[in-house]
This record gives structure tokens, sequence and C-alpha cells, in this order.
């Protein structure tokens, strides 16, 4: 799969150091914390970010997003309900339709309700192709149905990247509340970690780096097929843990 050509020198120079930097940390963990790497790592240029679903946790990574400087377009149904999320948001920030929000951004957020999965797969996986997509989503089944109790059986990283191929998918921030982003992000101390899991290094790299402009402490902890370690229900699943509480629980 030929991968998006999109990204600036800056941004290669930025990625070629965070694969380093998370060498670094995956053979030293004791003495590689996140908050090494982000202090470690220079800014890289702003990211061009699509928001498919701008619910609690969408608008609310969104938004911490836009206050680290990216430009971000968030996406519902009903765009023109979005005003007074992109008027927090800035400047740089837009609304649009979801298959709008899949072609602007570099970088594709999926927030949405697990059972519309499927669908939006279909709809917007041919508009996202080489694209890194970071899903957030999680599988209730109560909410979502036999799909949710499938995807949890298969792991949750697994089922996603089966609704979307071609994309270069990472899980990431599925495993804590939109309260602790609103709350607790850029805290004081040791920050909330979030887990992180791909097949894709550039991709685990800029979703990394998110993590950290978002003000939290990202924690890989492997391939795509692991994310199920940090699925709902899990001890990893909104414990507000610290990158080195994570670890522990890990066993990283």
């Amino acid at each position: 799969m030929r991968k998006n050509n999109r990204f600036s020198l800056s941004r290669r120079k930025f990625v070629s150091q965070t694969l380093l930097a998370m060498a670094g940390i995956s053979l030293f963990p004791a003495l590689f914390s996140s908050r090494i790497l982000a202090q470690a790592m220079p800014s890289p240029t702003p990211m061009k970010i699509g928001i498919i679903g701008s619910g609690r946790i969408g608008g609310s990574v969104g938004l911490r997003w836009a206050e680290a400087g990216h430009e971000i377009m968030f996406s519902s149904r009903n765009p023109d309900q979005l005003g007074e999320l992109v008027a927090q948001a800035g400047p740089k920030a837009s609304a649009g339709f979801p298959r709008q929000a899949a072609e602007f951004g570099d970088i594709v957020f999926i927030a949405v309700p697990y059972a519309a999965m499927p669908q939006v797969g279909e709809d917007l996986a041919p508009l996202m192709q080489g694209k890194i997509v970071i899903d957030c989503g999680n599988p209730y089944v109560r909410r979502d149905g036999e799909m949710a109790a499938v995807a949890l059986e298969k792991g949750t990283g697994v089922a996603s990247a089966e609704f979307f191929p071609g994309v270069r998918l990472v899980r990431a921030f599925n495993a804590l509340s939109w309260t602790e982003v609103n709350n607790q992000a850029h805290r004081d101390g040791e920050l909330i970690a979030i887990p992180i899991a791909g097949d894709d290094a550039e991709g685990v790299a800029v979703a990394s780096q998110l993590v950290i402009d978002a003000g939290f402490d990202p924690v890989v902890v492997g391939s795509l097929d692991r994310a199920r370690e940090f699925d709902q229900g899990t001890e990893i699943y909104v414990k507000g843990m610290t990158a080195r509480e994570m670890r522990a629980a890990l066993g990283l």
C-alpha cells in the first residue's frame, strides 16, 4: 500500500527521531519514561486532523489538539450544530461532514459508537488509503449488540482493522474517559498514561506525539493484536494509571 506523501520534511525528521526514542523506551523502559520522550522530541509542524464523530471524546480530544496548534476539522452528519465546538477550538478549526473530514486530515481520528464502525469503514476507508487512522472506539454489547461481542473476542484492534482495509490503523485514546481528557490533561506530577498499539511504526510514532500534545503520557504496548490488553473490561481500562503503573500492570 502506497503511503500518504503529504508529510513535510520536518515531519519526517520528527518521525525518525520519535522512532529512535521509542526504540530506546522498548529496550530500557525503566530509564526512558514517555515524559523524557516528550522533552526529547522537537515539536512537529502542525498536523491536519480530521475527526469523525465530534461527541464527548472526539470533541474533547480535538480541543486538546487545537490547543497544541493543530488544524482540526470536526465532523458530524449535522456540521451546522458544531459551531460552539469550533469556536472553542479557535481559528484553525472548522466543521464538515465525515467525508470532508476524512479527505481533509493527514491524520484521521475515529470516535463513533462501535456499532457504526462497519458503515463508517465502508463509506470512508476508500478516502483514507495510506493515512494514519487513530481508532478510539469501544465495543459494548449492551449498546452495540452482537458485533461488539465478536470484536472483543477478536480483540478490538484486530476487529477495527477489518473495517478499514488499506489504512494505517492505531489504537489509542480508548482507555480513558472524556472527563479525564477535559480535566486531567497536562496535570501536575505524573501524567495519566494512554496505551497505544499499532502495526505501522510511523503511525505509532505520530499517535505518540498526539498523546503528548493532548497532555498525556504515551505507553506503546506493541502490535495491533496487543490492543486487546487495554480493551474495555481489562485492568487498564479507565483506571487513570500513570505510565509507570501501566507498564507494571502490562509487564512492559
